[in-house]
């Protein structure tokens, strides 16, 4: 049976629960001066994003993010929440409310007994832990983050130290979680909420550099094939008062300049924003740090537009393998933290925009073409804007530790600044969101802000010397890299998208040039994308067998081989990369990846190629092959880095948000299907557990099954009274996630 519900029934649903909310909040007012129903119907606006338009899950889910504080602010009950509208509904505010208490419980123990308002790396993970452990529905934690955003948009009204304050557990915290979830737009706004109220000088600088970088006046463009639309934005510079004084820019007027997250997510609303940005005769007079926001969203819009068409003219359809485009802004907060990691300035942190193109691969059956297109559409781009020295990252064939495979470049956009783009197949994308490889599970920090920059961390000098510098370090980086090249190493030859298979011949010039056999009768994009497979004899047999016939011809010279080998010259170049060189010492856009093996894979690339060379068998035995103890090391994350437990949680969490976007389109058996999945995760153990322990606040984590004598031993006050959540508690009460713990001597 469909789940979807006709328009009439969800608005009739909402405005029920506006209704209930109101009288609930009769009085209350908020610190912005506003009626406390405001808060209640824009947590339950952001929670409409986040959910599916349609559903009966998606829309109990906006009616309890409008009574999200109904139980905890008024005389309303759970009970009554039941009966006026569901228990579904009823357990999600329950879930929030729980949340809510916890959270505000160990705030205000920080603020009155430890005298700080921070987190320690520490304890923020051992919070995160708690708060996961205690949600088994995705939608309590949407609601949690929807309200705690709308929160930060306001946050002006607070005291400055308590802004502060909530600031920094919200990097600690719920900027964790919505990254954790996948929320990626949702996270980047609620970071540059807190990034304002913490550091508006900085803050403020950053949008002023970026705008400066971005904006199109002035600038003649950097398409090499076609210029911009007429659609592209020109912001006319008009004066007002708030320029003239920085210092005197309000939190609010900070706060306004921080792109709302919808945009981030949708292209019309982009698109539909910087046209209304487009001059300021059209809408009433902003302060500069606003307008700044909206040229960078404009830019990103241009980039995307130039991008679009460029492939509607370059490439072919074909069914399965259909090319999908997005783009993005990298956080204020984000660019500032890296610009610190790595010590640079913004002109260097060339993902401050980017744009990603995916390309369909027919749930895996076409993945050996799709890679080809993207080495294809890679060559597209490099023709359409020029790329960035030393700036190819070719993780389809070098995959990460993690697993995680695509094409990143970073190019001169159409405003002559940074613009990263990332080329990957629909299966490299899946795997990188909701895989091991999902950004959260290797980017994840304590999130500590440095609490000073210098103006002159983010300026970049421009002159000539420092280009030549810059190209004579991307070289030496490349020969230390790869001066320990042995002949017989295998690489791949990437000509426009086709990917061959190659072999070093002879190195030259302490690694700067290389004589490269290439084979053109293995084609290598199958292999490719089947990298992480911990198999790989019969890929390095054919290096090895390609190795042996340039051997056994004595071909040593370019140009030698036969009609389906060929050696060829390829050089160093400043930009990083191996090209092709012909006979007239011309350099072609062709060029070599060298494959980077594990050390694993080393020792057995080597292994086959001496048993070709000798002429014995290559292919282990089966039998031999899994009863042996050494196996190859796999592309998983390090666990030590996370806890197995929460990171099974997690991935739960989010297959659960999919369902939920899966239920807009699916019919038959998708109810089916959920019901036994969402079975799956109620019964759902991770391991562990996560309480408080009274009065000390301190996050105590045990093993799960364990009791309140359990809890008292690790205290150390064995045979004592244990209270949980302030009632006495029999020694064997087993112990549950967010249980506030208090031993009485």
């Amino acid at each position: 049976m469909s789940l979807d519900i006709p328009y009439s029934t969800m608005e009739r649903q909402v405005q029920k629960a506006i209704a209930f909310a109101r009288k609930a909040h009769q009085g209350q007012i908020r610190k912005t001066g506003e009626p406390y129903l405001s808060h209640c119907i824009h947590t339950g606006k952001i929670v409409a994003v986040l959910v599916p338009s349609n559903g009966k899950r998606a829309i109990d889910t906006v009616v309890a993010g409008i009574l999200h504080d109904v139980v905890d602010d008024t005389c309303e009950s759970l009970d009554s929440i039941e009966q006026e509208f569901d228990a579904d509904v009823a357990k999600l505010v329950a879930g929030v409310s729980r949340l809510s208490y916890i959270n505000q419980l160990l705030r205000r123990h920080r603020r009155m007994n430890v005298s700080q308002d921070t987190l320690s790396h520490e304890e923020a993970n051992n919070l995160r832990a708690m708060l996961l452990g205690m949600v088994d529905d995705p939608r309590v934690v949407l609601i949690k983050l929807a309200d705690r955003l709308h929160n930060m948009r306001t946050i002006y009204a607070l005291p400055p130290g308590k802004a502060q304050a909530v600031a920094q557990e919200t990097l600690a915290i719920w900027c964790s979680l919505a990254s954790r979830l996948g929320l990626w737009a949702l996270k980047a706004e609620l970071e540059d909420l807190c990034f304002a109220v913490l550091q508006p000088k900085i803050f403020r600088q950053l949008r002023a550099d970026l705008a400066s970088m971005w904006s199109p006046i002035n600038k003649s463009g950097n398409l090499r094939r076609i210029s911009t639309k007429s659609s592209d934005v020109e912001f006319q510079e008009c004066e007002e008062l708030g320029d003239l004084d920085p210092e005197n820019i309000s939190m609010k007027v900070l706060l306004q300049a921080v792109l709302p997250f919808d945009l981030l997510l949708d292209r019309k609303k982009r698109v539909n924003f910087s046209n209304n940005l487009a001059t300021c005769s059209d809408t009433p007079k902003q302060p500069k740090v606003v307008r700044d926001a909206g040229i960078a969203l404009a830019s990103l819009v241009v980039c995307e537009e130039a991008l679009e068409r460029e492939l509607f003219i370059s490439t072919s359809y074909v069914p399965g393998m259909e090319v999908t485009l997005s783009g993005r802004l990298k956080s204020l907060y984000s660019i500032y933290s890296k610009m610190n990691r790595k010590d640079v300035g913004i002109k260097k942190v060339y993902d401050a925009r980017a744009l990603r193109v995916v390309v369909g691969d027919k749930n895996g059956t076409l993945h050996g073409q799709a890679v080809q297109c993207c080495y294809n559409l890679l060559n597209i781009i490099h023709r359409l804007w020029i790329p960035i020295d030393g700036e190819l990252d070719d993780y389809i064939i070098n995959p990460k530790p993690s697993g995680y495979q695509s094409l990143h470049t970073a190019v001169q956009g159409p405003d002559f600044s940074p613009l990263e783009v990332q080329i990957r197949t629909q299966r490299m994308h899946e795997y990188a969101e909701h895989g091991l490889a999902a950004h959260w599970l290797y980017k994840e920090t304590g999130n500590i802000l440095p609490s000073k920059i210098s103006v002159t961390d983010t300026e970049v000098p421009s002159d000539f010397s420092n280009e030549i510098e810059d190209h004579a370090s991307i070289q030496a980086d490349m020969l230390v890299k790869y001066g320990s090249l042995k002949v017989g190493h295998p690489v791949l030859r990437v000509e426009a998208g086709h990917l061959l298979t190659a072999v070093v011949v002879r190195v030259d010039n302490d690694g700067r040039d290389l004589l490269v056999a290439a084979s053109f009768g293995l084609e290598a994009s199958e292999k490719v994308a089947e990298r992480r497979s911990s198999y790989q004899i019969k890929r390095w047999e054919a290096y090895a067998n390609l190795y042996k016939k340039v051997s056994d011809e004595w071909w040593f010279e370019p140009g030698h081989g036969d009609w389906s080998t060929c050696l060829e010259r390829y050089t160093l170049c400043r930009d990083g990369i191996y090209h092709k060189q012909d006979q007239f010492q011309r350099l072609l856009p062709t060029f070599i990846q060298v494959i980077e093996l594990t050390e694993w894979e080393e020792t057995e690339y080597w292994s086959v190629v001496s048993a070709v060379f000798e002429g014995k068998p290559t292919a282990p035995d089966p039998d031999v092959s899994n009863s042996s103890s050494e196996k190859p090391p796999s592309f998983a994350f390090n666990s030590a880095l996370l806890d197995s437990g929460i990171n099974n949680k997690v991935q739960l969490l989010r297959t659960m948000l999919q369902w939920e976007e899966q239920l807009r389109s699916e019919a038959g058996l998708r109810q089916l299907k959920f019901d036994r999945e969402h079975r799956k995760v109620e019964s759902l153990c991770i391991g562990e557990v996560a309480v408080v322990c009274w009065p000390h606040g301190d996050i105590m984590r045990l093993r799960s099954g364990s009791t309140a004598a359990d809890a008292a031993r690790r205290i150390g006050f064995d045979g004592t009274f244990v209270s949980i959540n302030g009632q006495l508690a029999l020694p064997n009460t087993e112990l549950k996630d967010g249980d506030v713990v208090e031993v009485r001597m």
